[in-house]
C-alpha cells in the first residue's frame, strides 16, 4: 500500500501549484520519511489502546506508515483510533481509500478531520480533551505566524507563546497526548537556537524527554522533489519521561543507506548552565572522532569576559538611501558589505557592483558610523556552497588610510569595544579562531540555518583575550587557507 501512496504523492505534488504549496507550508512526506518515523516509536508502545494523531496530515502518508508497521509486525491494539487533520479537503479522497484499506485488515477507526487545527485543538484543550493520544506522528505546516493574528491569540489562550506553526502544532500535540506517549516529528532546526524560539523550548523541555534526533547530511535530501533547502531534523518526543541520554543520528539522505547513530549525555545536548536553553546537536565529525563533545567545553569565556561586544551593522541601506553613494566623494566613508570581504581580503571600491560603496558623513548618519580602527567583520549570512557557516574577516585600518570612519551595512555583524576598534593582535587572533574548523564544527552544533546572527556569536564560547592576543601577535596577516588556520590553532593549544 506505501507504494500507491508514494505514487499518489509524487503525482499531486507535481500537479499543486508552488504558490499553495507556500501559502499552507504543504510539503508532503516521502515514504522513505514516514517509514523511518514509524519505526522510531519504542516497541513497548504498540500495547493496550492506541490512539493516534496526524495534525496536517496531507495525503495521509505518515498514518500509513504507521499502520503499515502495525501490520507487518502483527501489532495487536485493544483498540485503535486514528485522528487524521488536514485543512486541504482535496486530499481527502486519498486519504480515505488509504485508511479504508487498512482497516479491512485490522480493526481500525479513523476520523479525517476538517478545519484549522490551532483553532480545533485550543476548542479541544479548553474542553477538557486533553491526555487523549498515544501516538502523535507530523510533518507540520512551517509558516510563521504574526503578532497580533487570531492564531497568536488562540495560542497564547492555552499558554502557548511561539511564531511559527511547526512549533504550534508540536506544542498543541503535547498538551493532548497522555503521559509517556511518543511524538515524531519533522521539524525545521531553526528551534534549537535564538530568541524567538525560546519559550518553545521551554514549553518543550518542561513537557517531554528528548529521546532521538536524525540529521540529515545533505540539506535538500528531506524534500528533494519540492526543492526545500530548509534544513530539517527528525524527532522523537516522550511525554513526561524522564530525561536521559539523547540518540543522535545521521545520514547523508533519506535513503539512510549510511545510518550511524551515538548516544549523546543530554547536559552536553542542553547545558544546565544555558539560559536560553538552546539544543546543541554534535555534528558527525566531533560525533564520528570521540562520541562526546565535551571537549568543546574547555573555553568558558563569553563575550562579555572578554570585554567584547558584537553589533549587527547599524546600515539599512533603503533606510539612508539618499545618503548613499555609488563611489567615493567629498565628506563620504567606506560603506561595507558582504561582498566587499572576499576571501580573507578587502575589496573596495567596487566599481561594478549594484551596492553602494560609499555613505555620506553628516548628522544624519554619524550615529550609524564606526570610527577608524581594527574590527573583526562576521557576514551574517553564507552561502549553502561554503565550507563554512562561520566567514569573519580582518578588517585592516591601514587599507582605509584616507577615511577616519566607517559605515557597516546590516548584512554584517562586527566585534567591537564599546563602539570602538580593537587591537590589531586580538583582531587577528579572534579572526583566526571563528574561521577555524573548531568553532564551525562548534556553531553547527546549535544552528542549522545559514544565518548567522550577533545572538549566535554571543552564545558562542571563546579563548581568553590573552590567547586570542598571542594567536594574533604570531602572524603577520590572516591566512586564506583553512588548514593553515587549523594548524594555528593546534599550535595554540587552543
Amino acid at each position: 500500500m506505501l507504494s500507491v501512496v508514494e505514487q499518489n504523492r509524487l503525482r499531486i505534488s507535481k500537479n499543486t501549484p508552488s504558490k499553495k504549496k507556500s501559502e499552507m507550508g504543504q510539503f508532503f512526506t516521502p515514504v522513505t520519511i514516514a517509514k523511518f518515523m514509524a519505526g522510531l516509536f519504542k516497541y513497548d508502545s504498540f500495547k493496550g489502546s492506541c490512539h493516534l494523531l496526524d495534525p496536517g496530515a496531507g495525503i495521509g502518508s505518515l498514518s500509513c506508515a504507521f499502520l503499515d508497521r502495525c501490520v507487518s509486525e502483527k501489532f495487536s491494539f485493544k483498540d485503535f483510533n486514528l485522528s487524521a487533520f488536514e485543512l486541504d479537503e482535496s486530499l481527502y479522497s486519498e486519504m480515505k481509500a488509504s485508511f479504508s484499506y487498512y482497516s479491512s485488515l485490522f480493526p481500525l477507526s479513523y476520523e479525517i478531520k476538517g478545519g484549522d487545527f490551532i483553532e480545533k485543538a485550543t476548542d479541544m484543550i479548553h474542553k477538557g480533551y486533553t491526555k487523549e493520544f498515544t501516538h502523535v506522528i507530523m510533518n507540520p505546516p512551517y509558516k510563521k505566524i504574526g503578532s497580533g493574528t487570531n492564531h497568536r491569540y488562540l495560542l497564547s489562550s492555552v499558554g502557548i507563546e511561539t511564531v511559527n506553526l511547526y512549533s504550534a502544532f508540536v506544542s498543541l500535540a503535547l498538551e493532548m497526548m497522555r503521559q509517556e506517549g511518543q511524538l515524531a516529528a519533522i521539524i525545521p532546526r531553526s528551534f534549537c537556537n535564538g530568541p524567538y524560539y525560546r519559550s518553545f523550548r521551554n514549553f518543550l523541555l518542561q513537557r517531554a524527554a528528548i529521546k532521538h534526533i536524525h540529521l540529515f547530511e545533505s540539506r535538500n535530501s528531506m524534500f528533494k522533489d519540492d526543492s526545500v533547502l530548509q534544513e530539517n531534523v527528525i524527532i522523537l518526543l516522550e511525554k513526561g519521561s524522564k530525561q536521559e541520554s539523547v540518540k543522535i543520528s545521521c545520514s547523508t539522505d533519506d535513503s539512510f543507506s549510511d545510518f550511524r547513530e551515538f548516544f549523546i549525555p543530554f547536559k552536553e545536548i542542553v547545558s544546565p548552565y544555558d539560559r536560553e536553553r538552546f539544543i546543541n546537536i554534535p555534528v558527525l565529525p566531533i560525533l564520528e572522532n570521540s562520541g562526546s563533545i565535551s571537549e568543546e567545553l574547555k573555553f568558558k569565556n563569553s563575550l562579555q569576559d572578554l570585554s567584547l561586544e558584537i553589533s549587527t551593522g547599524p546600515v539599512v541601506d533603503f533606510r539612508l538611501k539618499e545618503h548613499l553613494r555609488k563611489m567615493p566623494e567629498q565628506n563620504t566613508v567606506p560603506l561595507l558589505y558582504p561582498n566587499h570581504f572576499q576571501q580573507s581580503e578587502i575589496q573596495w571600491p567596487q566599481p561594478e557592483s549594484k551596492k553602494p560603496n560609499a555613505i555620506e558623513r553628516n548628522s544624519d548618519t554619524e550615529r550609524w558610523l564606526f570610527p577608524k580602527g581594527c574590527y573583526c567583520v562576521v557576514r551574517r549570512i553564507s552561502s549553502k556552497e561554503e565550507k563554512r557557516r562561520i566567514v569573519a574577516n580582518f578588517l585592516n585600518p591601514d587599507y582605509f588610510n584616507d577615511f577616519d570612519a566607517y559605515g557597516f551595512e546590516n548584512h554584517l555583524n562586527v566585534f567591537h569595544e564599546n563602539k570602538r576598534g580593537l587591537s590589531v593582535a586580538l583582531a587577528k587572533g579572534l579572526t583566526v579562531y571563528l574561521n577555524s574548523t573548531f568553532v564551525d564544527d562548534l556553531f553547527r552544533k546549535f544552528s542549522g540555518h545559514t544565518q548567522v546572527n550577533a545572538t549566535d556569536l554571543r552564545q558562542l564560547k571563546y579563548p581568553s583575550k590573552a590567547a586570542l592576543i598571542k594567536l594574533g601577535e604570531k602572524i603577520d596577516s590572516v591566512p586564506a587557507n583553512q588548514s593553515d588556520i587549523d594548524n594555528l590553532i593546534k599550535k595554540m593549544g587552543l
